[in-house]
């Protein structure tokens, strides 16, 4: 059976490949370990094995797993849906979210972030597939979220996140990636990140300039839903 550090090798392995292969720099995309529902145990083992960045999309599991992990060398994202009632907690915990997707979200964030803490580092989450069950702004309303979120204090965005509708052609993949792209390109601001890929498209997204690559299930195994996320 093989343990978490033998996932994590074997990810990252995918990844440096991807990487190659699209002919980018070796360190151009960064891992981000999907942990929610997975005990802070596995979190201290994928550290023990290396990793750094965990992602989190419930706030209560989130806070629970940073007290027991006081201590340890980690830097948290905030991936999921927000609701208004829980920006404050949001911005005092978290180092990056990914997963603002409109301007009364990122203005709580900006006026609730402690001073003492840098910049929360912002990502706007596009609905690239026009999906209604997923989170994330319009394509067409994006150039005026993003204008309005980079003059807001005490946040720095940095570029777009996205979920596309799952496919299995990984040319299909890297088309709708490349959408992303080309949306965040096309803002004429100075942003540096694309958060997209998972655990079956990875390579499709670093293909496509993928800088934060969101890996859940290859590192961790399946999710367990028995218990209603807080």
């Amino acid at each position: 059976m093989s343990t978490i550090a033998d996932n994590l090798s074997s990810v990252s392995a995918r990844i440096r490949s991807a990487t190659l292969a699209a002919g980018r720099p070796e360190n151009a995309v960064n891992l981000l370990a999907v942990s929610k529902t997975k005990p802070a145990d596995a979190i201290r083992e994928a550290h023990a094995a290396g990793q750094r960045h965990f992602g989190e999309n419930y706030l209560q599991e989130a806070l629970a797993k940073q007290i027991e992990l006081t201590g340890l060398e980690l830097t948290w994202h905030f991936i999921g849906p927000i609701q208004s009632n829980k920006t404050r907690a949001i911005a005092e915990h978290f180092a990056w979210v990914h997963s603002v997707d409109r301007l009364k979200i990122a203005q709580r964030l900006a006026e609730q972030r402690p001073a003492e803490l840098p910049p929360l580092n912002i990502c706007l989450q596009v609905n690239i597939s026009g999906e209604a069950s997923k989170a994330g702004c319009d394509p067409a309303e994006l150039p005026a979220l993003a204008t309005a979120v980079a003059a807001l204090p005490n946040l720095r965005l940095r570029g777009l996140m996205a979920i596309p509708e799952p496919c299995a052609d990984p040319q299909r993949q890297q088309a709708v990636f490349a959408q992303v792209k080309t949306l965040r390109d096309s803002l004429g601001l100075d942003l540096d990140t694309l958060s997209m890929g998972m655990s079956d498209d990875l390579e499709a997204a670093v293909a496509q300039g993928a800088t934060w690559v969101r890996i859940g299930t290859a590192l961790f195994g399946a999710r367990d839903y028995s218990k209603p996320p807080l």
